[in-house]
């Protein structure tokens, strides 16, 4: 579940109301690395809760991240840059995939870079709700891993993030305790492959 969440995981941009906007305008143009700690439910299209985890991510631009989740459900989704690494403590095995070809054009790569979100995302004001401002974001391709991902800011902090697959099943993530702009050393993003485990290398 988690692995297919970070196939395809995270997005931000421009083009919601006022306040949204300006938030999202602030985190491309001010933030350049982020840290915050995270809880992540999925939910099936009755939203029956399927599976609760959570744990620790960091961002560094361009194209630098790290998802480690806490066990019992333990897992750690890290890249470079140029790799995406999945390691799995309960099966012994790291799956190493090319960046480009593991998250295309999703929100993960989006989080973590700066592309074009108006070339891939039809994006919508979602207003006020409680005291979070809302943004949707609409996939404009076909064959996206989700139709619908909405994007919230809570006093100008990127704070949830909802992704809706087609069969209406979500995965909401809450984040909390974020740090901007923390200094990270590059070994955080290069991830070390523990010895004696199996490796999956789709990078060949």
């Amino acid at each position: 579940m988690k692995k297919l969440f970070f196939m395809a995981l995270l997005a931000l941009a421009g083009g919601a109301s006022a306040n949204g906007l300006k938030s999202l305008e602030r985190f491309y143009a001010e933030v350049d690395s982020f840290n915050a700690r995270f809880d992540q439910i999925v939910l099936d299209e009755g939203l029956n809760l399927i599976e609760e985890s959570g744990g620790q991510m960091w961002i560094s631009r361009p194209g630098r991240f790290r998802w480690d989740y806490a066990p019992p459900l333990e897992q750690t989704i890290s890249s470079n840059g140029n790799k995406v690494w999945v390691f799995d403590p309960d099966l012994e095995q790291v799956i190493v995939r090319v960046m480009d070809a593991a998250l295309g054009e999703t929100p993960a790569i989006l989080l973590a870079g700066r592309g074009d979100l108006e070339h891939s995302y039809d994006l919508i004001d979602l207003g006020l709700q409680g005291a979070v401002e809302w943004v949707g974001l609409r996939p404009k391709a076909s064959d996206s891993a989700y139709e619908d991902i909405r994007i919230g800011f809570e006093n100008n902090t990127l704070r949830m993030i909802v992704l809706i697959d087609g069969l209406g099943q979500r995965t909401r993530i809450s984040l909390y305790a974020a740090v901007e702009n923390p200094g990270f050393d590059d070994k955080l993003f290069n991830f070390e492959i523990p010895p004696g485990v199996d490796v999956i290398d789709e990078t060949q």
